[in-house]
């Protein structure tokens, strides 16, 4: 069975598939279970996403815009450690500052690899951006109010006849500035397999000359080692998907920026480029493994001191 899109869920109406259309072959069994927190905590952590969840309308609106950017960083960030997840930043850029995507009103394209719906809040705890997403997704009950609230650019994938639409839409918002994130694999895959990187989306990239910031996400156990817990493939229900990541012990997203990539004059050589970035060879398990022993040294130290 193939696997999703973020958003998926079952379809009201079943709509044929073309042949190019995203597929994964990543199931439900490539999820390893991994150990977990109580119930009890497991339903802390669930309270506190909702609460948040609940509260990011209400102080979107009564913010300045000069500050908004701020806010939903902050309220991403909030989101990802009441889910449990603790998020580490690699930038492999040179001279850079701050690890962030670009400067506040830079125009950027960010492409990353798509293992789960956790992705979006890592993103944006990162720096807040738009996303590319599923078009049915500004239907959804609180979701589709928080997409809106976060200029969601729709993707009808079934329908190819409007993906130059979405290109014109990307085009536009990178021009006026903004920094818009997007899954060029079209799909979600476990996070131990991945896939190739659709050209298509690049191409707004080329039109508007927007450099292109490509980004390796993976998600790690306690141990450091890489875990596939977040995937949300097969026939994964989001349900079943969100549990799992609460219940989880030690999660870690590891987001590592690559050099960006000038957008040159072809979207398949620019996708070739990001895919090479995205897929570079990454630390090894141990490396990680190290990483993840000095995190909780530090967090023991830091509770001690206080």
């Amino acid at each position: 069975m193939s696997g999703k899109t973020l958003e998926q869920r079952p379809a009201e109406v079943d709509l044929p598939q073309h042949a190019w259309m995203p597929s994964s072959p990543c199931v439900t069994g490539c999820v390893q279970h991994s150990a977990e927190v109580g119930v009890l905590r497991a339903g802390i952590r669930a309270a506190g996403a909702l609460s948040v969840l609940a509260a990011y309308p209400f102080a979107h609106v009564v913010t300045p815009s000069s500050r908004r950017s701020g806010v939903q960083r902050y309220f991403a960030g909030m989101l990802l450690r009441s889910c449990g997840i603790r998020l580490r930043v690699v930038d492999r850029r040179e001279g850079t500052g701050r690890s962030r995507f670009a400067q506040p009103g830079t125009g950027v394209l960010v492409a990353c690899g798509h293992i789960g719906w956790a992705d979006i809040i890592v993103l944006a705890s990162v720096q807040p951006l738009a996303f590319v997403a599923r078009a049915d997704l500004i239907d959804w009950p609180l979701l589709g109010r928080l997409a809106r609230i976060m200029r969601v650019i729709p993707i009808e994938r079934e329908r190819l006849r409007r993906l130059p639409d979405v290109v014109d839409q990307v085009g536009q918002r990178l021009t006026a500035g903004e920094r818009i994130g997007f899954f060029p694999e079209g799909t979600t895959w476990c996070g131990r397999a991945y896939g190739k990187l659709r050209p298509a989306l690049f191409q707004a990239a080329v039109d508007t000359a927007t450099p292109v910031q490509p980004v390796r996400l993976r998600y790690l156990d306690r141990h450091g080692h890489r875990s596939t817990v977040p995937g949300f493939v097969g026939d994964d229900t989001l349900l079943s998907s969100v549990i799992r990541v609460l219940r989880a012990r030690g999660l870690t997203a590891e987001v590592v920026l690559a050099p960006v990539e000038p957008a040159g004059d072809d979207r398949r050589d620019l996708a070739r480029r990001c895919e090479r970035a995205v897929r570079a060879e990454d630390l090894s398990d141990a490396a990680h493994a190290v990483l993840a022993a000095a995190d909780r040294q530090l967090m023991k130290a830091v509770a001690t001191s206080v």
